[in-house]
């Protein structure tokens, strides 16, 4: 009993020092946040004055279904935020955005009360009437013109969209009917392509852009880009790499082939002995 006694005064002594610890601690991280949120609105509000426009194309919710659209504010949601932590935020333009629509009510239940405050420029205007066209360049995948190095004086358009379907040339459609320059990044020229679409999310868009702003590397910023996607970054010509991923093809093929008639053998042998 007096050894239950003393454990239990131990313990309780133990839980009552450990509370002021607990709340120095919890009150310095909180101030830590607040200090880091007001440098990071510091610097976008700068952005908005100073900072390269980045343009996202709003005008694609007729392509998309409800949940599409969903997931397409989701990945915009990362965008912003990712952009907001940034060294050198872009100033964030939603162009062709209406009021009420449906991209407007997925930022509403992802922002609530802040969407007012966001730090970005919102307009249901067309880029072509808030920026001149010789500064616009629409980034596209289905582009036959390749990127090769990010312009600080240029203003990058990126689309809005999230296709499961992947509906190839909507955005280069609408790039053309506005007599606008497109480019692609060159995904083929530093990866090598192993399977899938050359789409990626609107997160991972921006994280590169940001990496070819700040650094203008295109090994660290296609780093972004999904590993299941490249076998590996192009060290060699491509021609060469080429032959050598037909190779290593040609060579899996012809070992299943081989598998799959010893499998074949093996089987009808077991029906025969059956029988």
């Amino acid at each position: 009993i007096h050894m239950d006694e003393k454990r239990e005064r131990r313990l309780e002594t133990k839980e009552q020092g450990s509370e002021p610890d607990e709340a120095r601690r919890n009150s310095f991280i909180c101030l830590w946040a607040s200090c880091m949120d007001r440098a990071y609105s510091w610097r976008t509000a700068q952005s908005m004055i100073f900072g390269q426009p980045l343009v996202f194309d709003m005008s694609y919710e007729k392509d998309m279904s409800a949940r599409e659209v969903a997931n397409a504010v989701r990945q915009m949601v990362f965008s912003e935020g990712c952009n907001r932590r940034s060294a050198d935020p872009f100033h964030i333009h939603f162009c062709n955005f209406k009021e009420d629509s449906l991209y407007h009510r997925e930022f509403i239940k992802h922002y609530k009360e802040a969407w007012g405050k966001l730090l970005i420029t919102v307009t249901d205007q067309c880029y072509t009437e808030v920026f001149p066209k010789d500064k616009l360049i629409y980034l596209t995948a289905d582009s036959p013109k390749v990127m090769k190095t990010f312009d600080h004086d240029k203003i990058y358009i990126v689309g809005s969209i999230v296709d499961k379907s992947i509906k190839t040339g909507v955005s280069l459609a609408r790039a053309k009917r506005l007599g606008l320059e497109t480019a692609a990044l060159p995904l083929e020229k530093y990866l090598l392509w192993n399977i899938g679409a050359k789409n990626l999310t609107l997160d991972q868009m921006m994280h590169i852009l940001l990496t070819l702003k700040d650094t203008g590397d295109w090994k660290k910023a296609l780093e972004f880009v999904p590993k299941r996607k490249y076998c590996g970054f192009v060290s060699k010509p491509i021609h060469e790499l080429k032959k050598t991923l037909s190779l290593v093809n040609t060579l899996k093929l012809g070992r299943r082939h081989e598998e799959l008639q010893k499998q074949f053998v093996k089987n009808y042998s077991e029906k025969l002995t059956r029988k």
